[in-house]
């Protein structure tokens, strides 16, 4: 289609400047010309300039690359290496480069995708613009939100592309410089640790191939492209949510953060007269590191004193003597399941507060 439309601009224009004009893509095949025997040539000697963003001569004819998105994917050509050509160029790519951009915002699946997870066209046009792609109504898709957490200077966005290469069905795009997005379609049914491993796909070939450190937020699985909105916000609330409470996991799915979804959510004016409830009789703060890295484990262990000593590498009674000194200390007895479930929910209110101060 975007062949058709630039040689419909070109053959609009060719009246309008007396030389050769036209297009040629990223392979520097000339795919649109005013001179109809130039088309579906090869203009290979094109390959190492076409990473240029200004205009260059080759071969008797001056080019202009243009493009939307994240390279350049096109460029014009005109006839001469004069300054008039080099204007005629520059003219040539806003108009082609302008009716590429509309074609594409109007067209485009994946400018479409984006548009919906950003909440960026009305609801009522979503079903519209959905069966104007043929957009199916009953497919299963979810969204990834990829975060780059340190980079080597390699295009995250395009390796990630290239992992997921069929672009009718699996739609890469950026969001911001440090935020790229994965909307996949998926089969029903799917199981959460597929998920996991498809987002462990992307985070190891980034780490152990490109040195560039990323995270991954899964929202839910949806149906209806409407719906997609509603899985990128929770892949977000996903990576926030994990930044305060797991920061040392890659990968966060948001049917897995429990319990830490909801203080994330709470004023931290409540969590703070939470925690003065809870600890009226000693501060959460008087527990030493070692205390904290007890009580720690013994959640881990599933409040299994015997396990939990074993683990520490310490006798059963000592174990329970810095059970009794917690409980002397904040009044909670963690071998009580009740009193445990407190200290775990106040720990963790605790991590909120530390990344969200309450402001007074």
């Amino acid at each position: 289609m975007s062949n058709r439309l630039f040689q419909g601009v070109i053959h609009q224009m060719q009246e309008s400047i007396d030389r050769v004009i036209g297009v040629v893509n990223d392979n520097a095949q000339v795919i649109a010309c005013s001179d109809l025997t130039k088309l579906d040539t090869s203009r290979e000697y094109l390959a190492l300039d076409f990473a240029e963003t200004n205009a260059f001569v080759r071969d008797g004819f001056t080019y202009r690359p243009f493009g939307n998105g994240q390279r350049l994917e096109y460029a014009v050509f005109v006839e001469g290496t004069d300054e008039m050509a080099a204007r005629y160029a520059g003219i040539l790519a806003i108009a082609v480069g302008g009716i590429k951009q509309y074609y594409d915002e109007k067209y485009d699946r994946g400018n479409f995708i984006k548009n919906v997870i950003l909440d960026n066209i009305l609801p009522g046009d979503v079903y519209i613009k959905a069966r104007e792609l043929h957009f199916g109504a009953d497919i299963s898709r979810v969204v990834f939100l990829v975060r780059i957490v340190s980079a080597s200077g390699v295009s995250a966005y395009e390796i990630i592309q290239n992992l997921f290469p069929d672009r009718q069905k699996d739609f890469v795009f950026s969001i911001s410089e440090n935020d790229i997005v994965l909307v996949k379609e998926i089969r029903p049914g799917i199981e959460p640790r597929d998920l996991e491993k498809l987002a462990r796909s992307i985070v190891d070939t980034l780490s152990a191939e490109f040195y560039t450190r990323v995270v991954v937020g899964i929202g839910t699985v949806v149906t209806g492209i409407k719906e997609l909105a509603r899985s990128f916000k929770e892949a977000q609330v996903s990576l926030e949510v994990g930044k305060v409470f797991d920061n040392e996991r890659p990968i966060i799915r948001y049917d897995n953060l429990g319990i830490a979804r909801l203080i994330y959510q709470l004023p931290t004016t409540l969590c703070d007269m939470f925690l003065r409830e809870v600890f009226i009789k000693g501060s959460i703060d008087s527990l030493d590191k070692e205390t904290l890295f007890t009580i720690q484990k013994f959640f881990e262990n599933n409040l299994n004193v015997s396990e939990t000593s074993r683990k520490l590498f310490v006798h059963r009674n000592t174990l329970v003597y810095r059970l009794e000194k917690i409980k002397k200390i904040t009044g909670l007895d963690l071998r009580e399941f009740d009193h445990a479930i407190v200290f775990k929910v106040a720990l963790m209110v605790k991590k909120y507060l530390t990344a969200n101060p309450v402001k007074y």
